[in-house]
């Protein structure tokens, strides 16, 4: 059987889910009534309301007898790891490219790694519909970041599409049509098919799934060889041993599902049932010779955050989950799936380091914990300092910002001040496109105060570059925050008179704690502050109105604002209907303690 095996990369937001949209219609996988709803791939709360890919996933569509295996890729720096393993699935890349934005460092990030595994690519420029784009500039541009990657002579030799996945046309010139099916061909006529060895079974499990009543499910393409129901096998593991097991069901994907089968080939994608204790890089391989495939090598983390029970006075009130046992259990079963991320355990049995590749990483891990029902505790983000040959190293990040010029001067400065060194600086139409050198700790905290500079134009990405010597102090939060003095129901009387001395992350009305941060004070330094005083009623009347009506509405921050806002003395209290910002130290006598102590030592 023909049959083509293909990843679609590109930066975030370039329009890869929606292509695979496109290719799921045009190849009927559904039936005409049927109703389907758009970004099809992305198929879990958080990717629907982020409206970004975090786990990849494949799919397989059948176009002119030729069966195409489709891998849709996540773009975002902090998921890189998903990407990397699954382009040993594939034999082409499609790589996919904004008219207008063109090349931005996710696309380097990730093409480089195709380019290194040797897949064929295939440029797509899409959105050539949007206004002042410029597809020829940015195709030379692409070929340009070819050449910097080292790519061979017949990489370099790539075809060039360009459409609209969102029109649903693809042409190989700028003229539109009516359908997608220049992708397709280039598909059938490009990507090579997949290279069968013969010889005996070897098969690496690239990604796994769940099911409540099959268990996990190895996923993975088989390298070599033929795959039986029933045969059994030999599993290779990390640490050089192997595992005898027996291979019980045996599905290839079709469509937006699965289809159970008897045996498959060399070359093709498919999932293993009844295979127990395998991890994500093991070998399925021969039942008498068992022979390891190479590893996969991931990126190591960047960063750490500490996950803690949550200790606040009001835990438990609203998770299921809440002592350490049960976090402990739900980072371990993260791991195996979650292949960037690690968990250290610390001298406190209720304290875990988790290491990630960075704040994006980190939150949706905290976000779906706290849906399913978790409470804990996450306290600052901090990078992962190295020590290389004797100097104390950091990771560096390269940042590119595209602004409109006018506000360009703020964006340098903002960057300047955390120790960020501007490359590059070059217009694009009406908007300046900005490249800078940064460490990663100057990127804590840098998007709110970007979008605040730039009335929200800015759009920022960065992808980790290498560790570099370690650049000194970056400036923190300037304004302290207001803590809650006593806890109990907050009074709009109260509130009100307070208004002048910050903003406030709390309603009239809401329950606190002591110690519980309330608002950003407009002053550097924390004030502590009594928000649940009540207005003293006796029996003269009152002179003037109740003036608590012309309250400004509480600061709303997500997950990921409440980690950049946070400095080394506060954490967040994460439970499933709230997150609640706090001092690690609840009692204000101890914070001063603390202080005065911090004070003596340096």
């Amino acid at each position: 059987m023909n049959l083509r095996n293909i990843a679609i990369i590109a930066h975030v937001d370039h329009g890869k889910t929606t292509l695979v949209d496109k290719i799921i219609h045009a190849c009927s996988v559904f039936r005409e009534n049927q109703e389907t709803g758009e970004l099809l791939m992305d198929n879990n709360d958080l990717e629907r309301e982020r409206g970004i890919t975090i786990l990849s996933k494949n799919i397989s569509v059948t176009y002119n007898d030729v069966k195409i295996n489709v891998i849709d890729t996540p773009g975002h720096a902090d998921f890189g790891g998903e990407v990397e393993r699954v382009l040993k699935m594939a034999d082409g890349v499609i790589l996919l490219v904004d008219a207008f934005e063109g090349p931005m460092p996710q696309t380097r990030f990730v093409l480089g790694k195709a380019l290194g595994l040797g897949l064929k690519p295939i440029v797509v420029i899409n959105k050539v519909d949007k206004e002042n784009c410029r597809p020829d500039e940015v195709h030379d541009k692409v070929f340009d970041l070819f050449f910097q990657l080292d790519a061979t002579e017949e990489q370099l030799d790539f075809p060039t599409l360009y459409g609209s996945s969102k029109q649903g046309w693809f042409n190989t010139d700028l003229t539109p049509t009516d359908n997608i099916n220049a992708v397709l061909d280039a598909i059938v006529k490009y990507v090579p098919e997949p290279k069968t060895e013969q010889g005996t079974l070897q098969m690496q499990i690239t990604s796994l799934d769940y099911s409540s009543f099959l268990g996990r499910i190895a996923i993975g393409r088989v390298h070599r060889g033929t795959i039986r129901e029933g045969q059994n096998i030999q599993l290779c593991l990390a640490d050089g041993t192997t595992v005898k097991s027996k291979v019980k069901e045996l599905y290839v994907f079709e469509g937006m599902g699965k289809k159970k089968v008897t045996e498959v080939n060399a070359g093709d994608i498919c999932a293993v049932v009844g295979i127990e204790g395998f991890n994500i890089g093991d070998t399925i391989a021969d039942f008498e010779n068992p022979e390891a495939l190479p590893r996969i090598a991931i990126d190591e983390p960047t960063m750490n955050m500490q996950f803690s029970i949550n200790n606040s006075p009001f835990f438990g009130r609203e998770g299921k989950f809440v002592t350490s046992r049960n976090l402990r259990d739900r980072l371990t079963k993260e791991l195996e799936k979650n292949l960037a991320l690690r968990v250290h355990d610390t001298d406190d049995a209720d304290k875990f380091l988790v290491y990630g590749r960075g704040i994006l990483h980190l939150s949706v891990l905290v976000e779906t914990m706290r849906r399913e029902g978790y409470e804990l505790t996450v306290g600052q983000p901090q990078v992962i300092v190295k020590i290389i040959d004797g100097v104390k190293c950091e990771p560096y990040e390269n940042l590119v910002v595209d602004v409109p010029e006018e506000v360009a001067s703020r964006v340098v400065n903002l960057v300047t001040q955390r120790k960020g060194d501007l490359l590059v600086m070059e217009s694009k139409g009406a908007m300046q496109h900005l490249e800078f050198e940064i460490p990663s700790r100057g990127l804590i905290g840098l998007r709110s105060q970007m979008l605040t500079a730039t009335a929200g134009e800015a759009v920022m990405a960065h992808t980790f570059s290498e560790y570099k010597p370690w650049k000194g102090l970056i400036p923190g939060r300037n304004n302290g925050v207001l803590v809650a003095k006593q806890g109990g129901t907050t009074t709009g009387y109260s509130i009100d008179k307070l208004q002048d001395r910050g903003k406030f992350f709390v309603d009239p009305g809401e329950e606190v704690y002591t110690g519980q941060i309330l608002a950003e004070h407009i002053k550097p330094g924390d004030l502590n502050v009594n928000a649940v005083e009540g207005k003293k009623l006796t029996n003269m009347r009152a002179s003037g109105a109740d003036a608590a009506t012309n309250i400004a509405p509480k600061i709303q921050m997500s997950l990921e604002e409440c980690m950049e806002y946070i400095q080394h003395d506060e954490c967040i209290e994460v439970t499933p209907q709230s997150i609640r910002l706090r001092k690690i130290l609840l009692d204000e006598n101890e914070r001063n303690k603390a202080a005065k102590a911090m004070k003596q030592e340096a």
